[in-house]
């Protein structure tokens, strides 16, 4: 759809399963073939590749567009490039019926998001359609750290995840405390921001696979723009594949190196030496102006 912006809108969000079931309801039946784990890729020679699955089987591609996300299979063949810590986790939590169930937390959090953000930790949350709260607990912590707790738990798990928020207030450790859900601990990895790759002939990635980078509320927006900009590629020079990628690919490299560094910016400003500080200038355009 499309809507235009009379100055009243604000900014629209959907949900991702949403977005996907409505891509997927758009394609022929046949066209997604389900339960094919990537296991590995060989190099054939003449830009084709052998894809073998995990179930056995294998195909041959002409064309290899690899958005098999931050552990890509497809990505060595162009890139030594690996995802790499970046210091920060997110610990993920949902809270169900929450203007019910947890009316505390559902009034901090608002109709929007919300940032409640400290040096090296920050609760930062946004409302989902169905009155969810969908919460990710940032904090500077390293992966032993996070390995030692015992996610499995889930009562240990939110004592020892809230204890790092003890004087909080209640309204915002709720969301650690009161998740309905297990807490999942997500370890943020980012490949390098300037990553590119020489022209390899048959293959190319898109999204994460592509450039992964911190959380910044860009990701998906960036991954649906590489395919949509790779299938005007195609479809603008169809019989010079080899030329059609790289009028993807130089465009996409430097589109994706602007935003990753944004993206290292953006996690600074939240859970950096100077939140939340940084993160209100930046929100009200005083950033850089002392």
């Amino acid at each position: 759809m499309e809507k235009a912006d009379d100055g009243t809108l604000s900014r629209p969000e959907v949900l991702r399963g949403d977005l996907r079931r409505i891509l997927i309801e758009s394609l022929p039946g046949d066209t997604i073939r389900w339960g094919k784990k990537l296991v590995g890729v060989a190099a054939l020679g003449a830009g084709r590749h052998e894809l073998s699955f995990a179930d056995g089987t294998s195909v041959v591609s002409d064309l290899l567009v690899g958005a098999d996300g931050a552990w890509s299979k497809v990505r060595p063949l162009l890139s030594d490039a690996k995802p790499a810590y970046v210091g920060t986790a997110f610990i993920e939590t949902y809270l169900h019926d929450a203007d019910v169930r947890h009316p505390a937390a559902a009034d901090v959090v608002g109709s929007g998001g919300m940032f409640a953000l400290s040096p090296g930790k920050g609760i930062v949350a946004h409302r989902e359609a169905g009155g969810v709260l969908h919460a990710y607990i940032q904090m500077n912590r390293s992966p032993e750290w996070i390995a030692g707790i015992d996610f499995s738990d889930a009562a240990a798990a939110k004592a020892r995840i809230a204890a790092e928020f003890e004087g909080w207030a209640p309204a915002l450790t709720a969301l650690i405390t009161e998740s309905d859900t297990p807490l999942a601990p997500r370890l943020i990895h980012a490949l390098p921001d300037a990553i590119r790759w020489p022209r390899v002939p048959g293959v190319t990635l898109i999204g994460d696979a592509a450039h992964l980078m911190a959380p910044s509320g860009e990701g998906a927006n960036l991954a649906m723009f590489d395919g949509a900009e790779l299938a005007t590629a195609i479809a603008a020079q169809p019989d010079t594949i080899e030329a059609a990628l790289a009028a993807y690919e130089e465009p996409m490299f430097a589109r994706s190196a602007t935003e990753a560094e944004g993206a290292r910016f953006i996690l600074d400003l939240c859970v950096g030496d100077r939140a939340p500080y940084g993160l209100v200038d930046f929100l009200t355009g005083k950033l850089g102006q002392g």
